[in-house]
């Protein structure tokens, strides 16, 4: 399997993608921020379009309008009730402007189509560096503003009191789910962004409660969903964007089914 060099790439792109994504997907749903990601990718899938109506590479559309997107949500909405209404504003814009693309777009199905649901074992070399590097700078600012994230988080009246800026923090961390979100699109595809950004974290949470650990647990089950989805898909001739999903599926269901869960269910009783 990996004597091929499309799966190479496909591994080192989904690997980068999986850590990236599992890591700021956890404060994504510890934020209960995860409509955030969803609206995010579809403003991302226009933003690809357009990019490629225009002439240009649509990963740059895609990380283009996602960043701006999120900025706009981090400004506009801080607390829960007006971040929503936020970005539902900010989404059905988005969607607007996506069906006029789309409506240009028609000769170019196939792109749109890698758009919708990814294609990482087209993955180019080049297109692995700059996610790299797209990554690693979206976790280095992650690690710079965790702790006042965290407790603008977990007990916002008290961290605004202390001084810290919720607005700030809001629209730095979206900035940064947007960069995530453009990232999972690549391999899973704007409709499956869920797959990598949420599903881990969505399955780490009822096994931990600690942050530390549910942060590394959320990163190894996307790791584990990205590489085993690939590997699943090479054996069956599936699609790569299915196998995953279908992992992330499995896995999130075992954390909210599996025997933990009903020892859980037990003790409150």
């Amino acid at each position: 399997m990996l004597d091929y060099e499309f799966m190479r790439n496909a591994f080192a792109a989904a690997g980068i993608v999986a850590i990236t994504a599992g890591i700021i997907g956890y404060f994504l749903v510890l934020r209960g921020q995860s409509f955030a990601g969803h609206a995010l990718s579809h403003v991302g899938f226009t933003g690809a379009t357009g990019a490629a109506l225009l002439g240009i590479a649509p990963l740059a559309g895609l990380i283009a309008a996602t960043l701006l997107a999120g900025l706009g949500m981090g400004v506009l909405g801080v607390d829960r009730a007006s971040r929503d209404v936020a970005i539902g504003m900010v989404l059905a814009f988005a969607l607007g402007l996506g069906m006029l693309f789309l409506h240009f777009f028609t000769s170019y199905a196939t792109v749109a189509t890698a758009l919708l649901f990814g294609n990482v074992l087209a993955v180019e070399r080049e297109t692995i560096l700059l996610l790299a590097a797209l990554g690693a700078g979206a976790l280095a600012t992650l690690a710079v503003i965790s702790r006042p994230l965290l407790f603008a988080s977990l007990q916002p009246e008290l961290a605004e009191a202390k001084g810290v800026s919720l607005r700030l923090y809001a629209v730095l961390f979206l900035a940064i789910v947007a960069i995530a979100t453009a990232l999972a699109a690549e391999v899973v595809g704007v409709l499956l962004v869920f797959t990598l950004l949420v599903g881990p974290a969505a399955a780490a949470m009822p096994v931990t409660r600690h942050v530390a650990t549910g942060v590394a647990l959320a990163a190894t089950l996307a790791l584990a969903e990205a590489w085993g989805g690939l590997v699943l898909a090479y054996y069956t001739d599936w699609p790569a964007s299915f196998a995953i999903t279908l992992l992330s599926a499995a896995f999130y269901a075992l954390a909210h089914l599996g025997p933990g869960a009903l020892a859980r269910l037990r003790a409150r009783r």
